[in-house]
């Protein structure tokens, strides 16, 4: 028995570790994984679903979704990096690789002018192509002249790719009754701001993991070598940390608006470099919106009020013969504490070590690219079927919950419902 549980135990072990492995190897394949948040849709038809039970169709769907490719909202983001760079340009401490650098982030920034945070003309495209699949994928739900409710928050991002999205639900099904909303009034759901909780995130407990998770993680010594020709000058007079972020980020961003992406900016960094910088995020996100324990494990808790507003109106939905769909647009703050919440890809994992996240599959840039979504999909033989099924797909794919089902990847709404609000319930008591 005992060498059975040892057995089991270094399966287990081998299997976290190849996991880690996993993600370096598939950031290495494709480097704009690292850009994380900033990572752009990955837009493509290949999409292969389960078949449904027999005799099941699907009769409406929920939706929350974030807006597509923007800006950098903060304009520290433009100026920083280009300040930094244009001083050293001027004391003559760049090197020719530094200039170029430097022309590079001129003609981002300049594209960038008065645009902070604002929807790319790429990221409006995002959304159009995700509304066109999700018709084609779903024909049923859009078929006759049944509602699709649309509400967004007040971000002029969001709201910009609600009306993208149903720009093209609207071509495709001209028939449809489509009301969309934008306004204070949904916000308390929307896009909720918990204050006892934010006040809670990052703890000194969770400061100290992190800064020492981070500490590991910090390898600028090969770019300030490559963008400075004066070694003394790159360590005393130049914020590294802030340049070699920002660079990163901007290599990034740029990705989803008109310019693509920048060959410079992108091989700055090596495989390594960008995987690092991602787990550096990757660690931030968990603490900020995932269910850490280094802080409590409440944070996705902000997202209670959404998640039972989904419940009630698809409680309301499923009680009438042609519903429709219901979508809302927000922020990926809101998606992914609503997939930590609902334990999405067990995503409600938690721990205390920051270096087991990797091994349990929590790898935030699967969850909240640009225009990331949930949908959840319902399904039953005819209006009087009091069997509801449905399936949860994020970013367009199929995933899984954390109750257990027969017929997964399709689950019953009844035991789900029992134990979201089950959940919900509890929390009550803290």
């Amino acid at each position: 028995m005992r060498r059975r549980a040892i057995t089991l135990g270094l399966m287990v072990c081998m299997t976290c570790v190849a996991m880690a492995q996993d993600v370096l190897e598939e950031m290495k394949r494709q480097p704009q994984l690292a850009a994380n948040n900033f990572r752009v849709y990955p837009d493509n038809n290949d999409h292969h679903y389960t078949e449904a039970p027999a005799g099941k169709k699907p009769f409406y769907l929920s939706h929350y979704g974030r807006h597509g490719s923007r800006y950098l909202s903060e304009r520290n983001g433009y100026e920083l990096p280009y300040c930094i760079l244009s001083k050293a340009d001027s004391l003559g401490k760049l090197t020719q690789l530094g200039k170029k650098v430097l022309g590079e982030v001129t003609v981002i920034r300049n594209d960038a002018h008065d645009r902070h945070g604002d929807l790319t003309q790429p990221g409006c495209e995002q959304l159009r192509h995700i509304a066109r699949r999700m018709v084609e994928h779903f024909p049923e739900v859009f078929e006759g002249n049944v509602v699709v409710d649309a509400k967004s928050t007040t971000r002029r991002r969001c709201i910009l790719s609600m009306g993208s999205a149903i720009q093209q639900i609207a071509l495709m099904r001209p028939q449809l009754r489509i009301r969309m909303d934008a306004s204070n009034h949904d916000m308390w759901y929307l896009n909720h701001q918990d204050k006892q909780l934010r006040d809670s995130m990052m703890t000194h407990r969770a400061k100290v993991a992190f800064n020492a998770y981070c500490d590991k993680r910090e390898n600028m010594e090969r770019m300030m070598g490559m963008l400075f020709n004066d070694t003394a000058y790159a360590n005393h007079e130049v914020d590294r940390w802030t340049l070699h972020y920002y660079l990163y980020k901007l290599s990034a961003v740029v990705r989803g608006t008109i310019l693509g992406d920048n060959e410079t900016l992108s091989s700055l960094f090596t495989a390594e470099e960008l995987y690092q910088l991602w787990q550096r995020e990757n660690a931030w996100w968990y603490i900020s919106y995932g269910p850490s324990l280094l802080n409590g494990g409440k944070q996705p808790y902000v997202q209670r009020h959404l998640l039972r507003k989904i419940i009630e109106e698809a409680d309301s939905c499923i009680t009438e013969i042609t519903p429709g769909a219901t979508l809302r647009f927000g922020h990926e703050t809101v998606m992914l504490g609503l997939s930590c919440l609902m334990g999405v890809n067990g995503l409600d994992y938690q721990t205390m070590d920051l270096e087991e996240l990797e091994q349990h599959g929590w790898v935030s840039y699967r969850v909240f690219p640009k225009g990331c979504n949930l949908q959840l999909v319902f399904y039953r033989r005819d209006p009087f079927d009091k069997d509801v099924i449905f399936k949860v797909l994020l970013n367009e794919e199929e995933a899984t919950l954390p109750i257990e089902s027969s017929i997964a990847p399709y689950y019953r709404w009844s035991d789900f419902r029992a134990y979201c609000l089950k959940k919900l319930d509890a929390y009550k008591a803290y």
